[in-house]
């Protein structure tokens, strides 16, 4: 089968893991690396791509299969449209969007031109996260009750140096955050309501440095997300997954979820679990949950792939991006006004008990 020819757009730290994903894997080529800077020109250079400083530079007959934005979030939307408009499949990193409205419109336009636009919650396409879907599904937790999952790091000063990094839609509840909350609707179901408070006391930017969630599922299920850029700890999916092996790796875990039968932490997935009736003085059994390990970005990235052959329908589509940040901006609305926010099928108004 003929490889296909995939453009990057972006070449920043996340682009340039979509790139090295899209060089070593067997079915991809790397079209081009899109991006205006003088840096992503040299790093085109470097990787021996093609260079461009926009989309609409590339000739008709070069255009790519497929498209990977890795933009500022600011750009997600501008950009996805472009690409949408053009007729190649795009797959947009997470966020969709840094506004609802505007992530609503794009996923319009690529569902009016039949065109698949998917999201890169690439989390989900982590093999241990589908070991972990199939327990929940299958009801082994009994009734889930209570969901917690923490991200704590430190980011250095100069992580900052970037200005987009500073300004609003750029803290950690849009960056990292959002990963947190689309894992939990896609283990839990749908969100109803959230009530979150933030704090920038640490460096005093425009964005958060610290966020408390506290999250109700139309399921019953209650959760909590506790997140922080300004922490010095071990506790985070990026250091306990060893998903990227940039980061330092750390046997603790991220989440925990607990039911009437058992519970389970991530990302060593065990079952701990009552040998008869729930007792808080009998020993729990431990049952390690076995899954095959696998770098979820190039699963996402064949899973791309298998969609732009028409072989397969988004995992995580545009329409599941928007819902994710649906839950993100009800977060911020929240944080903001210091209430509950009730979600609803309504678009973000100026009512702050819907988003």
């Amino acid at each position: 089968m003929k490889p296909l020819e995939i453009a990057v757009m972006g070449a920043g730290l996340i682009g340039r893991r979509h790139v090295e994903r899209v060089m070593s894997e067997p079915g991809t080529v790397l079209s081009a690396v899109i991006d205006p800077s003088d840096a992503g020109r040299d790093f085109a250079g470097t990787v021996g791509a093609r260079w461009y400083r926009s989309f609409s530079d590339i000739r008709v007959e070069d255009r790519p299969d497929g498209a990977i934005v890795a933009t500022p979030n600011q750009l997600h939307v501008e950009n996805g449209l472009e690409i949408v408009a053009a007729g190649i499949p795009v797959l947009i990193e997470k966020p969709i969007a840094d506004d609802v409205d505007a992530a609503a419109a794009l996923v319009a336009a690529g569902e009016k031109a039949g065109i698949p636009l998917l999201v890169g919650h690439h989390r989900r396409h982590n093999p241990m996260i589908q070991a972990v879907k199939q327990i929940v599904d299958g009801g082994r937790l009994g009734r889930i009750i209570a969901v917690h999952g923490t991200f704590w790091v430190a980011k250095p000063d100069d992580y900052f140096d970037i200005p987009w990094r500073r300004e609003a839609g750029a803290g950690p509840v849009f960056v990292n955050l959002i990963h947190d909350v689309d894992l939990f609707r896609y283990l839990l179901g749908e969100v109803e309501a959230v009530h979150a408070m933030e704090s920038h006391a640490v460096r005093n930017h425009a964005v958060e440095d610290t966020a408390v969630v506290t999250l109700r599922f139309a399921s019953g299920v209650l959760a909590t997300l506790n997140g922080s850029d300004a922490v010095a700890a071990p506790w985070s999916w990026e250091t306990t997954t060893g998903e990227n092996p940039a980061f330092p790796r750390y046997d603790q875990f991220c989440y925990q979820i607990g039911g009437t039968r058992s519970s389970l932490g991530i990302p060593d997935p065990t079952l701990w679990t009552s040998p008869s009736k729930p007792d808080w003085l009998e020993q729990l059994a431990q049952e390690r949950v076995p899954y095959a390990a696998a770098d979820p970005l190039c699963v996402q990235l064949r899973h791309f792939c298998d969609v732009i052959r028409g072989d397969a329908t988004p995992l995580v589509s545009g329409r599941e991006g928007l819902a994710t940040l649906r839950v993100v901006e009800a977060i911020k609305r929240s944080a903001r006004w210091g209430q509950m926010i009730h979600l609803s099928n309504a678009s973000a108004s100026s009512d702050p008990q819907k988003v």
